[in-house]
């Protein structure tokens, strides 16, 4: 056949950015919209269903913010005062109002008599042993309102401490049980199938055969899923045969809202999970221009005998650092948006490079890199997809644009990994 009655060989499709995979990803999956009531104890790393409102105020009373002497400024002329001591005030008691010309021996979080209108720390006055409880020499005469705590400066009664769709950390805690909520309603587990295919995969304590590798996506993935609050069922290493990966996909299937695989999802004769996604449900194979990673697939599984029900599907590259950053940055948000969370996107900081990245990529690159004591930024040495010690060794990701070289002395993005898990 000559070049002129050649058949045109079909258009290659354009690289996807990272946004617009997301854009597409998010805009597919929607909250799960389940809940749960959980104790507050019992809520660490799951997202809120209903805000978190304060019936009272925070602190409820005006309270010391150290042990000390509760005065009235009228009564202290000048440094040096001697004030007889009236009572004694340790937290969680209920005191008399402060008789004039008195002091109240207080204690940090006691409640502030009333008639106080300053408290003098303990290191700032003299006791003088006596009758009763005896005096207190004022050495330093404090300023108007010294110490005091004012109630509701914290928290005003009725004020939405948390609102819906916050991710609960252990301040987060703290603060709901502050305002008295022993109990919060958070949206239900994203259940997660997890496997690998693969009959190169070997588990860790199995001999290594001639050609096989241990399966470490299977424990990095299973762990960055667990990190976000999510039922894992780990399905293991699915033979290389196709029945044996559709029977996979509709055990996963039946009770799963998200399928996640790493590697496989390719052309070739032994990559069967292509083949079989799209015998069981419906499948997308994009590029994107990121480097690590590439390859993504985004699909769903019909569920079995469940008529118009589907989990979504989300296959990963196999080199174990494209898997770890492409989780990340693409599947991350997507459970996030299942749990309903109001915050999908990763916090990044600007930093200093303390590196020079002089050869750019056409595609949008994320490098492993560590802060220094200098606090700037340093490089991995070797940033490539199958080595995955440079995770470990890493702090974050610096995110560099197409085309961006990089100085040192350059300011650049980072997503430090304790904002992206």
């Amino acid at each position: 056949m000559s070049a002129e009655t050649a058949s045109p060989s079909p258009a290659r499709k354009p690289l996807l950015s990272l946004d617009e995979a997301l854009a597409r990803l998010l805009s597919a999956v929607q909250p799960l919209g389940e809940t749960e009531q959980l104790s507050t104890f019992d809520a660490l790393g799951r997202v809120l269903a209903a805000e978190v409102r304060s019936q009272l105020d925070v602190p409820p009373h005006d309270n010391s913010a150290m042990d000390g002497y509760a005065l009235r400024l009228s009564d202290l002329p000048a440094d040096g005062t001697v004030l007889p001591v009236s009572q004694r005030v340790p937290a969680g008691s209920v005191p008399a109002a402060l008789q004039p010309g008195t002091a109240a021996r207080i204690f940090t979080g006691a409640p502030v008599p009333a008639g106080a209108d300053a408290v003098q720390m303990q290191e700032h006055c003299e006791a003088i042993p006596g009758e009763g409880l005896g005096s207190v020499r004022v050495v330093d005469r404090p300023g108007a309102g010294a110490a005091i705590r004012r109630r509701g400066e914290d928290v005003q009664a009725g004020s939405v401490v948390l609102a819906a769709g916050h991710r609960l950390d252990p301040a987060a805690l703290g603060l709901a049980a502050t305002v008295g909520a022993a109990s919060l309603s958070v949206a239900r587990r994203v259940r997660v199938a997890l496997f690998s295919t693969g009959d190169e995969l070997a588990m860790p304590g199995e001999p290594l055969k001639p050609g096989a590798i241990y399966n470490s996506n299977r424990f990095t993935l299973r762990g960055l899923l667990q990190q976000l609050g999510c039922e894992v069922q780990d399905l293991g290493i699915v033979p290389d045969t196709l029945d044996a990966t559709r029977a996979a996909l509709r055990a996963a299937a039946a009770s799963a809202d998200l399928i996640l695989t790493s590697g496989g999802v390719s052309v070739g004769e032994e990559d069967h999970l292509r083949p079989a996604v799209q015998a069981e449900g419906q499948l997308d194979l994009w590029q994107m221009a990121i480097k690590p990673g590439k390859p993504l697939a985004f699909g769903a599984v019909r569920r079995p005998g469940q008529e118009g029900r589907q989990a979504w599907f989300i296959g990963l590259p196999g080199n174990p650092v494209s898997s770890f950053v492409t989780f990340l940055l693409a599947v991350r948000p997507v459970i996030l948006r299942l749990q309903g969370a109001a915050d999908v996107a990763p916090k990044a900081y600007l930093l200093r490079a303390d590196f020079n990245w002089p050869r750019a990529d056409k595609r949008r690159e994320f490098l492993r890199a560590r802060l220094n004591a200098q606090g700037g930024l340093e490089l991995f040495a070797n940033q490539g997809s199958g080595v995955l010690s440079s995770a470990v060794w890493g702090d974050g990701l610096v995110d560099v644009a197409p085309g961006m070289p990089i100085q040192a002395g350059d300011t650049v993005r980072f997503l430090p990994f304790n904002a992206l898990q």
